[in-house]
C-alpha cells in the first residue's frame, strides 16, 4: 500500500542531533540532505490508531501484535520511510538556483513565568521542515480486511513528530491507488 503524507505546517521528526550552539535539535535528514519521515514513525503511529480502531469496534487486540510485532516477535509489515517524490528531489538536488537548506526553518521558544517574562536557561530552537508532500509504502498486508484497517488508521493521523500539541506537524495521511 502506498500512501502520502501532506503537511500543513512546519513539522519536525528528530534526528538526536544538535548543531551546537545554534540548534538544541536537527530535523533528520538522508543522505542527500533532504527531510524524510522514518518508516518506524509511521509505524508507531499507525500501531496506535489500530489499537484505538479494534478497542472502538470491541475487537480482538492480538491482531496488533501480529501485524506490528512485540519485543519478542517481528510482524508482518515493514514501512518504508516517507520521502520527497522522485521528481522533487532531482529538482531540488540538480537545480543550480535551488538549495535544499530552504526546506528547513529554525523556531525558537521559551518558557514564560506568571509575570510574562522568560525564564533563565529556557530558550530553546528546533529546526523544522517547511509544509511538503511525501510518500512511503507498507508492504506485508496479507488480507484485503488487513489493507482496509490501514487505510483507515491512516485517516486517524493529524499530527506527526515533535511538538504536536504546539501546532507543527499537522498533517493527512492518505492512500494512494496505484
Amino acid at each position: 500500500m502506498r500512501y502520502k503524507i501532506e503537511f500543513f505546517s512546519y513539522w519536525h521528526c528528530g534526528s538526536g542531533q544538535t548543531a551546537g550552539a545554534d540548534v538544541d535539535e536537527l530535523v533528520v535528514r538522508d543522505v542527500s540532505g533532504l527531510p524524510f519521515v522514518p518508516g518506524r514513525t509511521v509505524k508507531g503511529l499507525l500501531r496506535e490508531a489500530v489499537t484505538n480502531i479494534l478497542l472502538l469496534r470491541g475487537g480482538e487486540e492480538g491482531s496488533v501484535e501480529g501485524l506490528f510485532g512485540s519485543e519478542s516477535r517481528q510482524g508482518r509489515l515493514y514501512f518504508t520511510n516517507a520521502s520527497l517524490s522522485d521528481a522533487m528531489r532531482r529538482s531540488l538536488l540538480t537545480t543550480p538556483d535551488i538549495d535544499p537548506e530552504m526546506l528547513y526553518r529554525s523556531l525558537s521558544s521559551t518558557a514564560i513565568d506568571e509575570r510574562g517574562v522568560a525564564k533563565e536557561h529556557t530558550l530553546r530552537r528546533i529546526e523544522t521542515a517547511i509544509p511538503c508532500t511525501l510518500y512511503g509504502e507498507i508492504t506485508g498486508i496479507g488480507s484485503a480486511e488487513e489493507e482496509a484497517l490501514l487505510e483507515e488508521a491512516l485517516k486517524y493521523v493529524k499530527r506527526l513528530g515533535l511538538g504536536r500539541s504546539r501546532g507543527y506537524g499537522r498533517c493527512e495521511i492518505s492512500r494512494i491507488d496505484d
